[in-house]
Parts: C-alpha cells; structure tokens; sequence
C-alpha cells in the first residue's frame, strides 16, 4: 500500500442448510477468544470488514453481522428452531418415507417457510437493506436466484450507487437467498418499488454457494488501482467429498442421487474448491494488490459423516458441528501465534482490528 491508497476488507460466507450453525459458533467463538487474548470486552465481527457477502444459510449469517446482532444469538436459531425450518429430512432413498413424501412434502416445505420468516422478523425486524446501511455504513450483497427469467439477482445495500435494492427487507432477502429447491419452499417477495407486485426467488447457491467471486467483483468497483484488497472466505463445515467408481456405477438412479439432494451436496462441494482457486488465479492479474485468505480448518472426525446434511438437525449434529467450530478457532489461533506466512499475518491483522460493540441491536 502506498499514501493515499485504502484497504478494503471482505469477508464472504458460504452457504450450506444447517451447517450454519458450525459458521455462527465459529465466528462467535473466535471473537470471543481473541477479546480474551486482547483483554478487551465484547467484538463487533461485522464492523471489522467494509462488505459481507454469504449465500444462502450464509446470507443469513452475513445480514446478522451487517446488523449487528449478536453471533450467539444466530447460532441459537439454528439450535432452537432448525427442527421446525427443516420439519422433514428430504427421502434418503427409495423407501416408505419417500412415498409419503410425494404428496406430503410442499406442506412441510410451507411450514418450514413460515417458521424461518417468523424467527427472522423476531431476529432482524422489518429493518431494510437501505436503512442497514445507513445504520452501520458495512456494504452488503446477497446472490439469489429470481424465477421469472431464471436469472441471477444480487441483492445489494447501495454501496455503489444503486438504489434498485434498498427498500427490501433484511428478511426478505435472507428467505430469497436461502430458498434451496427440494429443501425449502420459493421465496415470494414483494418488490418494493411497485407495491403489489411480486417476485419469486430461490437460493443463490444454484450459482455462487461460495459468493467469493461475487465479492471481489464489487471489491474491485469499490476501489481504485494500488488499493489493497483483503477477503477472507469460510466455510460451512462441508464433508469431505469424492467417489470411487466401478464400470457398472455409471448409470445411477434417482435414489442413488438421492432425488437430486446428492446433487446439490456435490455442487456445494464443487463451487467452494473452485471459485476460492478462481478467485486467487484473478486477483494476480488486478492492478490492486489483493489477497484470498480461506479461514484454517482442521480435518473432520469420522463421527461427523452422518451429520452434515443439509436439513439435518439433531441434537448430535449441532454437537458436532458446535465441537468441530471450536476445533477450527483453535488452529485458527494457532496460526495467529505462528504468523508464519501472508495468509496467517493477514488473519492476525484481521484479529488485532476487531472493534469493540458499541450499540447493541435490537430488532426494528
């Protein structure tokens, strides 16, 4: 960086059902640890970074920190109410529940809908993408899908002029951007420059479930050439993935790919690998110095494999998701002591400047 130049620091989310919670306990541990490092009191996650951008459960997770509210809190929604959001586990293969499911499914996607939109509005009110930024002065973008066109939509706070997308509300874009077909019911939200007017989303992780591409997109647009650039990526705590095949596999049936659930696993697992390395190769070809910066992890248990499911929630999954978050801020720690190479400095730069809560939200 030179005189003059700015640091722009993005934190993207990715999406990934009820592994959300593993996102939210994380984060809340890790503030929580560094203010005891720092012998401070409570840290204010969102205000460290100048744009957020999550996906889908991390779209959810992302309004939450624009607004302020609290991470413990965020990880309660899913411990408390993650049983009625997802009241059905989608059918496991061909058996009795899925041909109970046939005719059943669309009223336990509906009450699953309503449950998530009434724990969002006790959550984030009926604040907008306008007034939240207005507020807490943190860029904020949301990818979902609009159905009409079949086209991308990125919700944005009006960080860069546009004003297209500033009269929604917080709950509304996170129901949009979470609506993931086969587990959750479409999104129908009122388009608020047109009173009585419609649209109809879906989750934007059919496109961008990891949303860093999205993120460095309006980085760029929100500096000039020798700024610094500074993302840092996490993830949603996803299974480690892969197949072994043998000749005869190759055709498999709708109960192999699960009735297409199997299907958006793999996306998920696809897209974070691929868009974190598309991300890195680009940033080398900016006149910015710019830098991606994934969140350390540690490798999952075997007792972990059966809960990762999107719609999973038990009490054993958040366990274990809960366990494996602070597994995670350990190394992460770990690597703020060692400070050994560009991305460990970069995260204990990141630690060192989280801010303290000044205002406590409440809901509006």
């Amino acid at each position: 960086m030179t005189d003059g130049s700015r640091r722009l620091r993005v934190l993207s989310i990715d999406g990934g059902g009820m592994r959300g919670v593993y996102t939210s306990v994380y984060l809340s541990a890790l503030a929580k640890e560094t203010a005891k490092r720092r012998k401070a009191g409570a840290l204010d996650v969102g205000k460290a970074f100048d744009l957020i951008v999550g996906t889908s459960t991390g779209g959810i997770i992302a309004c939450a920190l624009v607004a302020g509210i609290s991470l413990d809190d965020v990880a309660n929604l899913y411990r408390l109410h993650g049983k009625a959001i997802f009241p059905r586990k989608m059918p496991s293969g061909a058996n009795i529940d899925l041909v109970r499911q046939l005719l059943s499914r669309p009223k336990y996607l509906a009450q699953g809908a309503q449950a998530l939109q009434r724990v969002l509005e006790e959550a984030l009110g009926n604040e907008t993408v306008g007034q939240v930024y207005d507020r807490r002065g943190i860029a904020l973008v949301i990818p979902a899908v609009e159905m009409s066109r079949h086209r991308s939509w990125v919700f944005k706070t009006p960080h860069l002029g546009g004003q297209r997308d500033e009269g929604f509300r917080l709950v509304d874009v996170c129901l949009a951007t979470s609506a993931a077909p086969l587990y959750r019911s479409m999104a129908r939200v009122e388009n608020p420059t047109s009173p009585g007017n419609y649209h109809v989303f879906v989750d934007g992780g059919l496109w961008a479930n990891n949303p860093v591409m999205v993120g460095l997109i309006d980085a760029l647009q929100m500096t000039s050439p020798g700024d610094r650039i500074e993302i840092f990526s996490l993830g949603t705590c996803p299974r480690p993935a892969g197949d072994i095949f043998e000749g005869e596999d190759m055709p498999r049936g709708l109960g192999s790919w699960k009735f297409g659930g199997e299907a958006a696993a793999i996306a998920i697992d696809a897209q974070e690998y691929a868009y974190d390395n598309m991300a890195g190769l680009l940033t080398k070809h900016v006149d910015r110095e710019c830098h991606v910066v994934r969140f350390p992890r540690g490798d999952l248990p075997a007792k972990a494999m059966p809960y990762l499911d999107l719609d999973e929630t038990s009490d054993k999954a958040m366990q274990v998701l809960g366990e494996q978050a602070q597994e995670d801020v350990s190394i992460t720690l770990s690597a703020w002591d060692r400070a050994a190479n560009t991305e460990a400095k970069l995260l204990a730069s990141l630690l060192n400047d989280l801010p303290p809560v000044e205002n406590p939200r409440s809901p509006a």
